[in-house]
């Protein structure tokens, strides 16, 4: 039989011991010495002068005095000696001067790697994160740094129908939101008190055109073709006073009008500048795209099912990239 077990060296006691007591008694000291491991500190070189009952260090490396030899041991002050433990490969301890935990690696006690971290179901960091709240930060300011040239940041979801969105909140209560929020149109919207939300402006995906549902303003380009009509729904609500900039990208021709009247009925427009002049008709719509006089340009209004929609026929004799500025009440 062994005199002493494998991994901490306690003493067996054996068959037909005399005074077993003394022989426990040491395993228990080990026991004491080593288990539940920390340490006053683990930068000493020299033992301290007047060391209490129970106190355990790691003595750094060069040590001298009583400690000369046991560099990286653990001393222990008991029955008014030094007692050294030589430490085995993964044993852990504590160091009370800083807090930090440390690892003998077979040569010497270093601070343990930080783990690595995948699928970890929550993370909290200065809070406490939730299943709804998988990663939880609360801070002063967050960063996201460059790897490299640029940086992204990814919000993906799963359907089209879906939100992917940045919500701004006061007191936990939204705000404004900007995103993608139940189509892949990119809207910007904002509350005044987290329940009612207005679309403050909104970015069609599959043609890029903005739109300002409540601010009322209106941007978008369209390449109409020689004798075909172009529309657009109108978002303003009735009675509207509309403002529109019409501008051919050729530079040839641009123009300022006004429309006033209730969009159900009568319309009133009134062309405040053109240039060039006595080229611009206003009809009533839809417009076909030949309704209107030959070499010109006609627009008209059409409220046809309750959809208010403001038709541009080209008629001047060629393909034409038209930019519509549009602002309504």
């Amino acid at each position: 039989m062994p005199e002493t077990s494998p991994t901490l060296s306690l003493p067996y006691l054996q068959p037909a011991q005399a005074q077993k007591h003394v022989t426990h008694n040491e395993a228990l000291r080990i026991l004491d010495a080593v288990t539940q491991l920390s340490v006053l500190t683990a930068s000493l070189t020299t033992p301290p002068e007047l060391p209490d009952e129970g106190d355990r260090y790691i003595v750094a490396n060069a040590a001298v005095g009583a400690w000369v030899g046991q560099d990286q041991n653990i001393a222990v002050w008991t029955d008014n000696t030094w007692q050294f433990f030589e430490p085995s490969v993964g044993w852990r301890a504590d160091d009370a001067s800083t807090g930090a935990e440390l690892r003998f690696d077979g040569t010497s006690w270093v601070s343990p790697a930080a783990p690595t971290l995948q699928n970890i179901p929550l993370v909290g960091i200065g809070t406490t994160a939730d299943t709804t709240n998988r990663l939880a930060v609360s801070a002063d300011a967050t960063l996201l740094n460059n790897a490299g040239a640029g940086h992204q940041l990814k919000l993906n979801k799963a359907a089209v129908s879906d939100t992917s969105s940045l919500l701004f909140q006061t007191g936990f209560s939204g705000r404004a939101e900007m995103g993608t929020t139940g189509s892949d149109d990119f809207s910007v919207k904002v509350s005044g008190d987290g329940t009612t939300f207005r679309t403050a402006l909104s970015v069609d995906a599959n043609v890029g055109a903005v739109q300002f549902p409540t601010g009322q303003t209106y941007f978008q380009e369209a390449f109409i073709l020689n004798d075909t009509a172009w529309s657009f729904i109108m978002p303003w609500s009735n009675p509207a006073r509309i403002l529109l900039w019409l501008s051919l990208n050729m530079l040839d021709r641009s123009y300022l009008m006004a429309v006033t009247g209730d969009m159900t009925g009568a319309r009133n427009f009134a062309e405040i500048f053109a240039s060039p002049a006595a080229s611009l008709n206003f009809l009533d719509g839809p417009l076909s795209g030949t309704s209107g006089p030959d070499g010109e340009l006609n627009m008209a209004i059409d409220n046809a099912g309750g959809v208010r929609r403001m038709y541009i026929e080209n008629r001047l004799g060629s393909n034409r990239l038209f930019t519509l500025s549009t602002m309504g009440k």
